[in-house]
């Protein structure tokens, strides 16, 4: 077949698509399906033909013919004009005209497919959802994707993609929950990524390549309810300004991110904050006993650090609290309230009598090192010995 292109004028597309149609079809053509989530059908039914549905049939032809390996057979059926009967394509009325049908969302999750994303993908304007996730899409994310204005969640997790960050998502005045996780994408993660244009909601961007910079300019600018950054290259140190995430923070996952800081007693602010897990990192110094005014937390993992001293009483008495980790630290004091915290590890520390303890040589060789100094923008302060 031909290289696909967007004919020159509605006739000529018509009349394409009625040559395409009918080696396709072996019965009679059913009537359109609308989404799941479509809003109420009309009183009169609406065309399955218009632009905007030709614009979509040309870009999931150009699609479908970018894949080359589909196991399930998730797009066999992507054949004829009637787009809105493709397995994993919604349609609905237009936003902005109800007379008007149009693909509003694309899902082929866990379909294991193989291929790269067209340029002719921008051509969907109207989806306002598209999940990708578990596939084996290689390449990047077309920039004709820009054109999505109305994309509310791009989910493109665990793929192949790769290539820097696609810059114009922070563009799109729609978007709100961005899932790039388990991919190779590389390079630094923008700041408009945490910006208050964006105002993204939930970010996941773990397990790819990408460098952050913490500052109050990054991280701690950010209006999102959940943010994902595990296994991801993070200099500086966690600030103070942490504590200005408390209207909206309620998901904090870092584990794994080589941050070498203290952690700033602001935390304590984020009083919506249900998840925190800081674990496998490089944090000294002591646990703020201001984490136990986090009144939602549930779960705290500060696990595999260089923390020390005491574990604050007032974070085991917090109301929700169901898993404490404290692993793989230097602590030497822990309450007896701690006990009755559901999920407990407190292995790998240095609390006498206490089993599953680091050895007493290594207690001592830590306390010799010359004590932990914080300073206000929360790194740690390195005197020379």
């Amino acid at each position: 077949m031909a290289p696909l292109s967007r004919p020159t004028s509605k006739r000529a597309l018509r009349h394409l698509l009625l040559c395409i149609i009918l080696p396709c079809l072996s019965q009679p053509l059913p009537a359109p399906s609308p989404s799941p989530t479509a809003t109420p059908a009309p009183t009169q039914p609406l065309s399955p033909f218009n632009d905007r549905l030709e614009a979509a049939y040309v870009a999931l032809q150009a699609w479908k013919h970018a894949i080359i390996e589909d196991p399930k057979n998730l797009t066999a059926n992507w054949c004829g004009p009637f787009v809105c009967n493709y397995t994993g394509v919604f349609c609905t009325a237009a936003p902005d005209d109800p007379h008007i049908l149009t693909v509003a969302g694309v899902d082929l999750n866990h379909g294991r497919i193989a291929g790269f994303l067209p340029d002719h993908l921008g051509l969907l304007a109207d989806v306002t959802l598209l999940h990708l996730n578990s596939n084996r899409f290689h390449g990047t994310l077309p920039g004709s994707m820009q054109h999505m204005r109305l994309l509310y969640e791009l989910d493109v997790s665990n793929n192949l993609l790769s290539g820097a960050f696609p810059l114009f998502l922070t563009s799109l005045p729609s978007l709100k929950y961005l899932d790039l996780r388990f991919n190779n994408f590389e390079g630094q993660l923008p700041d408009a990524v945490f910006g208050r244009q964006l105002s993204l909601d939930a970010l996941f961007a773990n397990n790819n390549r990408f460098n952050v910079t913490l500052s109050s300019r990054t991280l701690t600018n950010s209006t999102a309810s959940v943010i994902v950054l595990a296994n991801t290259e993070l200099a500086g140190c966690l600030p103070p300004s942490i504590g200005d995430m408390a209207d909206t923070l309620v998901e904090l996952i870092l584990l794994n991110t080589s941050i070498s800081s203290c952690i700033p007693p602001e935390i304590g602010k984020l009083k919506k904050l249900k998840v925190l897990d800081l674990s496998h990192n490089e944090l000294a110094g002591e646990l703020p006993e201001s984490i136990g005014d986090m009144e939602s937390l549930e779960v705290l993992n500060v696990g595999y650090n260089q923390l020390s001293g005491e574990v604050p009483e007032s974070i085991c008495l917090l109301p929700k609290l169901k898993n404490l980790t404290v692993a793989g630290n230097y602590f030497c004091v822990e309450p007896v309230s701690c006990l009755h915290v559901p999920l407990r590890d407190d292995r790998m520390n240095c609390i006498p009598e206490w089993p599953h303890q680091r050895t007493h040589e290594e207690c001592i060789a830590f306390e010799h090192r010359p004590p932990v100094h914080c300073g206000a923008d929360g790194c740690i302060l390195h005197h020379p010995l």
